[in-house]
């Protein structure tokens, strides 16, 4: 009897012990900008009472207002708000990036130019540190910018002129088009650049609607209301299909 306990505790402890080594990676994108409940929705992700979140607004510039919207939004909910700046002098930070971010709970990215934030956190090895931030469990999440950057590539605003493709850090083998309800073009160009290749099939996801990724896979979509939805766009027998996926309303 005491051999067969001894047997079920190290069994036990061996799982235990596997999920701190192997925590899930999950990832939730959003096509729209930062709000409330997708705000309360990564810090439930966490699974902490009071989880550390930061938030990344490279790619608009490390805006004061975009931040102040931040410290808005967060003001009345049960978690710890942070910001992480790259306009930043080694006089006054001390921390490191990756110090920085693999300290939290959770990992918010902002929206604006994906093709320059993508170029800042190359140069400062910031995508090296939220790959390890990633890697240790800490819920990454993001919109518009902050959606397109984890996937391999996606249509963005961020050049000038036009639409183009920008590709992503691939943490998600696939790609994607945010603000798919709100600019008449994305849909119609992300439908054609899967049609002729340019883009593996991918996810689409309407300003306020997302879909959690939990080991690289789907595992659920969240929207605020019904008017707003996430979808897996592929191509199949030559044509474009655009399935909705199933979300649970939030608040």
């Amino acid at each position: 009897m005491k051999t067969f306990l001894v047997a079920i505790l190290l069994f036990v402890n061996g799982l235990f012990a596997q999920n701190i080594n192997n925590p899930d990676k999950k990832l939730f994108v959003y096509g729209g900008q930062v709000n409330k409940e997708f705000i309360k929705y990564t810090a439930q992700l966490t699974g902490k009472r009071k989880p550390k979140i930061c938030f990344l607004p490279t790619a608009a510039r490390d805006s004061e207002q975009y931040i102040n919207l931040w410290y808005l939004l967060c003001s009345d909910l049960d978690i710890e708000p942070h910001v992480m700046k790259v306009w930043i002098n080694s006089y006054r930070q001390k921390e490191s990036f990756e110090d920085i971010l693999t300290s939290m709970d959770a990992i918010i990215v902002g929206g604006g130019n994906t093709l320059n934030m993508l170029a800042i956190w190359k140069a400062q090895q910031i995508d090296v540190a939220l790959k390890r931030a990633y890697e240790k469990g800490i819920v990454l999440a993001g919109g518009s910018a902050g959606s397109l950057c984890w996937f391999n590539a996606g249509t963005t605003d961020s050049r000038p002129k036009e639409l183009s493709i920008v590709k992503g850090l691939s943490f998600l083998e696939y790609s994607h088009c945010p603000h798919y309800n709100s600019e008449a073009s994305r849909r119609p160009m992300y439908h054609e650049n899967i049609l002729t290749e340019k883009l593996s099939n991918g996810y689409a996801c309407d300003d306020k609607s997302g879909i959690l990724f939990i080991n690289e896979k789907v595992n659920g979509a969240v929207s605020v209301d019904k008017n707003n939805n996430s979808y897996y766009v592929y191509k199949k027998d030559g044509k474009v299909v655009e399935e909705k996926i199933d979300a649970e309303i939030i608040e």
